[in-house]
């Protein structure tokens, strides 16, 4: 089983020019045979706070048709950030898109400062089962809060994926967390982050993928790439491929 993270870029509300982006992205997977591929944190949209409502979406959107799409005819399963519409409130959603035409949602459960101004909290975890893995899906600030990794091992996650948009100041910070968690609850934990700039912030790249006390495979700061991870009778390993 091979699961990926696209470390990628976004412009400001061009829904249309990112979901081309995105399946760009989804052909590349596919041919390295991934499974589930997963975007930085609201990736249809970039990281624009202050258009999030005006272009949110909903699960039935029209606009994710082309993803649905895709994710059909490459066979693979598809995590793509956005500003979403939930029971009457904005939330900031991962849209979980799978090959046999179905899809399901996770909202951000802890969202970063500043971001509350905009959005409501989720309050529910979220796992799949990928190719004989748990996978807990995970965005951004979750990352940060050693609660939310704990609670998706304590349901039996075997791997903690999540889209982010980290900065160059934080990442360091950041990461030593994310490294942590794949030691302490021996999940693989992999990080698709930004390699541009979103919503006026500086994006730091180095999307990755850990695993025990290892980091298995990091991205440059600013390269077009998915960083891949297999899971073999050996163990976890990963490589960073170009787009």
């Amino acid at each position: 089983m091979k699961l990926a993270v696209a470390q990628s870029c976004s412009t400001r509300g061009d829904v249309t020019l990112n979901i081309e982006n995105h399946i760009k992205y989804a052909r590349e997977a596919s041919k390295l045979g991934v499974s589930y591929l997963i975007f930085p944190e609201l990736s249809l949209t970039g990281y624009e706070l202050d258009v999030a409502k005006e272009v949110a979406f909903e699960l039935d959107d029209v606009r994710l048709q082309p993803l649905f799409e895709a994710a059909k005819d490459y066979q693979i399963s598809l995590g793509v950030g956005a500003p979403m519409t939930s029971q009457g409130s904005l939330k900031i959603g991962l849209f979980v898109i799978h090959k046999d035409g179905t899809a399901e949602v996770y909202e951000k459960m802890h969202l970063h400062e500043g971001e509350e101004v905009y959005f409501n909290n989720g309050n529910t975890y979220h796992l799949i089962e990928v190719g004989g893995q748990r996978v807990a899906n995970a965005i951004c600030a979750d990352t940060t809060n050693p609660s939310h990794a704990k609670g998706c091992a304590e349901l039996g996650a075997t791997v903690y994926i999540a889209g982010v948009l980290v900065t160059p100041q934080g990442y360091a910070k950041d990461a030593s967390l994310w490294s942590s968690y794949a030691k302490k609850h021996n999940m693989l934990v992999a990080i698709a982050n930004y390699n541009q700039p979103s919503g006026g912030l500086a994006a730091a790249g180095k999307s990755a993928v850990w695993y025990g006390d290892q980091l298995l495979a990091q991205a440059n700061e600013d390269d077009d790439v998915l960083v891949v991870a297999q899971i073999t009778d050996e163990g976890w390993s990963a490589k960073v491929y170009q787009v």
